[in-house]
């Protein structure tokens, strides 16, 4: 019998975060037994891990959301890093996942572990005008809710997330958006989430993620997408790497979410995504 565990990552609380399904023994498990395990619970993903047996640390991970196969999700990889080092002990991991190679790093003890993911290399994309104005139709937005100093694009650490700044605090926490077109228009341009983000001040973020592709309304904290905006800011020059910033997820949803992004320079182009994640 498959053995799944339920974490909540991002998170102290097992009430806040962004709960996750961690599957740490995937072997003989095949893609229609991954996706329905996912759709079962319901989470936005879950994880599948398969241990390489010729490299100690080193594993497979597959990811799955309730409707399809994502090539990387962030909040199941902390999950799944904290599971890992609760089970075995803290240190450095290696997921090789569809998006590319991971580390991820953990320390602290049982009940109180803190991972680190190390992205792919990331990279940002103009936005073509007419997605913004089918994501803007979509989300019932207008261009004057945007914050014409955060322009829209698209990011990539190891999926693709449409990047929107909102004007307000306001806009971002009312959110009421056309849930067949938006996944229309997502599954045309191959983006894994909406990353709606608000700049309350030089390192202090707030973040919504709307996730019609995976059959989820919104994620409560999205690693991935973490860290995809960690190198928009730094490649639209909206910060000066070295820095590190916080998001803020979940709270409109109740459950409320940290993430710390770590941002280096340029010669060090991968963003690292931290947080805590606890047993549900």
């Amino acid at each position: 019998m498959t053995a799944i565990l339920s974490y909540a990552a991002f998170t102290e609380t097992p009430d806040g975060g962004n709960p996750a399904g961690v599957v740490l023994d995937a072997t003989g498990l095949q893609a229609d037994d991954m996706l329905r395990i996912a759709a079962d619970l319901g989470y936005s993903e879950t994880a599948f891990v398969t241990a390489r047996e010729d490299a100690p640390n080193e594993y497979d991970v597959r990811y799955f959301a309730p409707e399809a196969e994502v090539p990387f999700c962030g909040h199941a990889t902390i999950a799944t890093g904290v599971a890992l080092a609760e089970r075995d002990g803290t240190g450095t991991l290696v997921f090789h996942t569809k998006a590319g190679t991971v580390p991820v790093h953990t320390e602290g003890s049982s009940g109180n572990v803190t991972a680190t993911l190390t992205s792919v290399v990331p990279h940002v994309e103009d936005l073509p005008s007419e997605t913004l104005h089918g994501a803007l139709n979509a989300l019932r937005w207008i261009v004057e809710d945007l914050d014409a100093d955060l322009p829209p694009k698209i990011a990539y650490a190891g999926a693709r997330h449409l990047i929107l700044a909102a004007a307000t605090r306001e806009r971002l926490a009312h959110l009421d958006y056309d849930f067949d077109a938006l996944k229309a228009l997502m599954l045309e341009h191959e983006l894994i989430t909406v990353d709606l983000v608000y700049r309350e001040d030089a390192t202090t973020f707030h973040a919504r993620n709307p996730f019609p592709v995976g059959g989820v309304v919104e994620d409560p904290a999205t690693g991935a997408a973490a860290a995809a905006f960690g190198n928009y800011l730094r490649e639209t020059g909206a910060v000066t790497p070295p820095t590190t910033i916080t998001i803020h997820q979940g709270v409109d949803m109740g459950r409320p979410s940290l993430l710390t992004v770590t941002i280096d320079e340029a010669s060090r182009p991968e963003i690292r995504v931290s947080g805590r994640a606890v047993a549900m």
